[in-house]
């Protein structure tokens, strides 16, 4: 049942009191800065699970003062200045107490951002004029991608010189894909192809830069599960080997719920120094869109390290089965922004992520659970009608958008090597495509839930990804001068949205202007109706919202008001916290 907009509001008010109440006890409580997570707050017994974070690489005297309190230590993570650990949770205040430890927080499960489809509608790469660098023999040869996910299985459609090393962070002792999705992942981004072509009635699943090199690095287990502290070990072994590999892309088709400010997560600083080591990170929005346990309408769901300014953070489209991408609109799905505690506008981009095929190998988890998801082999080859495929399947996810964007970057860095992550970052975003459907609405066809679906900022960003657009782009900026980082999203007066960088507002051009801030706009987002918002709706700048929903453009009380900007006290609500991250079984857009 839809709650109606004075319930919402009424909501609103009493989470706003509950959030003030909090923050002020909390302000009596604690001096100076949190040192602790909230959620290891109420752990008095038993061990748990923590990474601690250090003003410094830790040495042995560092590890000593978890090991004097009785804690074991199970991962080193010097380069990330911290150490993961099993230590007595009633020791962890004592801990947090020491001069030298800046932060403790729980070693987090984390999973796949994937799901489950219903039907086949693969069109994803003619959406995305992928077509323009396979016909310019652009492939993204000599680039390195560390593939950070469940592992890759041996495909013929991923060649021996294409994984060039891969690393178990698991303690399972296998690189292989087990689950399924680290192989479909890659697939998407270098599969050649080659076991869907031959035949005159054949339809070609071939990856968007099958030239790179891959740095397989497993940290999801047979059911799409890891921990911070393996992905972060799996960043760091990343900057290690970006010489050896030409490492200039990382791929995190994965999160979690976000639980802190992205300044104090560990996850997301372990992908800041990845980023500031010269190493272009793509991560998953997350599969949260769906989420109104917060009366949020699926805002304010995006999940770590995606939360963070620095990374590109992908949400997911629908093609609705064909390449023209003017009726493309955003899958229920995807995770909305802004994030959580920071507000910073996110996703940054949206790539297809709805129903599309890649690789998989029989007996797989996500096969074996998904049987029928197996394409049939009669879609790329003629007169087998009853057979399905030893190598394709479909899923949907903003898992599957992720190294749509990953294989751009990777081939704009083939191109033009000098650039740096920042200028990767800002020409996607610049040249995205800003024609989207407006306004959508998904129906579930075997619930008959029904999802209204707005293109706004918080949902695609600056729009589709157009590698066409990218690789022809030619502008530059200084590497010394400014960042691309992702705008904060701050309400003023007037129930007025300012983006906002380094304390400067992030306004419109007709180019990339650099300075103290990033400001990639240039065009409309999206056409908006006269009347609603204005003539049209820009990227930065003061821009009004209707009434006091977050939508841009959007109907007056279709999300309320229950993203609190500023304070990030939706956080303070244990219903988010608590989000589950397995699979959206019934997506059926």
């Amino acid at each position: 049942m839809m709650k109606s907009t004075q319930s919402k509001s009424a909501t609103w008010g009493r989470n706003v009191f509950i959030a003030l109440a909090l923050i002020l006890s909390a302000g009596l409580a604690i001096a100076g800065p949190r040192k602790m997570s909230k959620d290891l707050e109420s752990k008095t017994s038993g061990n748990v699970d923590v990474i601690v974070q250090y003003n410094q690489a830790p040495t042995a005297y560092h590890h000593e003062k978890v090991l004097s309190r009785g804690g074991k230590i199970k991962q080193d993570l010097g380069q990330f200045k911290g150490g993961a650990y099993t230590m007595p949770a009633s020791e962890l205040a004592d801990l947090a107490s020491d001069p030298e430890v800046v932060y403790i927080s729980p070693d987090r499960p984390l999973r796949d951002a994937s799901t489950i489809p219903a039907a086949l509608n693969d069109y994803h790469t003619g959406t995305i004029n992928a077509n323009y660098v396979w016909n310019a023999g652009i492939t993204g040869a000599g680039i390195g991608v560390a593939v950070i996910d469940s592992g890759i299985a041996s495909l013929p459609d991923i060649t021996a010189s294409n994984i060039v090393y891969s690393q178990d962070f698991t303690g399972l002792g296998s690189t292989a894909d087990v689950y399924g999705h680290g192989t479909h992942v890659t697939g998407i981004l270098a599969g050649n192809g080659n076991q869907s072509t031959g035949s005159a009635y054949s339809y070609t699943f071939r990856g968007i830069a099958d030239g790179v090199k891959i740095i397989n690095l497993r940290v999801l287990d047979a059911n799409g599960a890891g921990t911070d502290s393996e992905v972060i070990a799996a960043i760091q072994k990343a900057i290690a080997l970006k010489s050896t590999y030409n490492i200039r892309v990382i791929n995190l088709s994965l999160g979690r719920p976000v639980w802190e400010s992205y300044t104090v997560d560990p996850l997301c600083q372990a992908v800041e120094q990845a980023w500031k080591a010269g190493i272009v990170v793509v991560v998953a929005a997350g599969n949260y869109g769906r989420d109104d346990l917060a009366d949020t309408t699926g805002y304010g769901v995006i999940t770590a390290p995606g939360n963070d300014p620095y990374v590109i953070t992908v949400g997911a489209i629908n093609t609705h089965g064909t390449s023209n991408r003017t009726i493309g609109v955003p899958t229920s799905y995807s995770s909305k922004g802004p994030s959580l505690i920071d507000n910073i506008a996110k996703p940054d981009l949206v790539a297809p992520g709805n129903l599309v095929i890649s690789l998989y190998f029989p007996g797989s988890t996500l096969s074996t659970k998904y049987p029928q998801y197996e394409v049939p082999k009669s879609l790329y080859v003629n007169g087998t009608q009853t057979a399905v495929s030893p190598t394709y399947f479909i899923l949907s996810g903003t898992s599957m958008a992720t190294p749509m964007v990953s294989a751009t970057a990777a081939l704009m860095l083939q191109q033009t090597p000098s650039l740096t992550p920042d200028q990767v970052k800002a020409r996607l975003m610049a040249t995205a495509f800003k024609g989207l459907v407006q306004a959508s609405t998904a129906v579930d066809s075997i619930t008959g839930q029904t999802f209204n679906e707005q293109a706004d900022v918080f949902t695609v960003g600056a729009g589709l990804l157009d590698i066409q657009a990218a690789m022809q782009n030619t502008n530059l900026a200084p590497a010394t001068v400014g960042s691309a980082l992702s705008p904060i999203a701050v309400k003023g007066t007037n129930s007025n949205v300012t983006l906002v960088v380094n304390g400067a507002s992030v306004l419109g051009g007709n180019s990339i202007l650099w300075g103290g801030s990033i400001l990639w706009g240039g065009s409309i987002l999206w056409g908006g109706s006269s009347g609603e918002v204005g003539e049209s709706i820009l990227w930065g700048g003061s821009i009004p919202l209707a009434g006091n929903s977050i939508l841009w453009g959007g109907t007056s009380g279709t999300a309320g008001a229950s993203i609190l900007w500023g304070g990030g006290t939706t956080q303070g609500s244990s219903t988010l916290q608590s989000t589950t991250t397995g699979e959206v079984v019934n997506d059926l857009e």
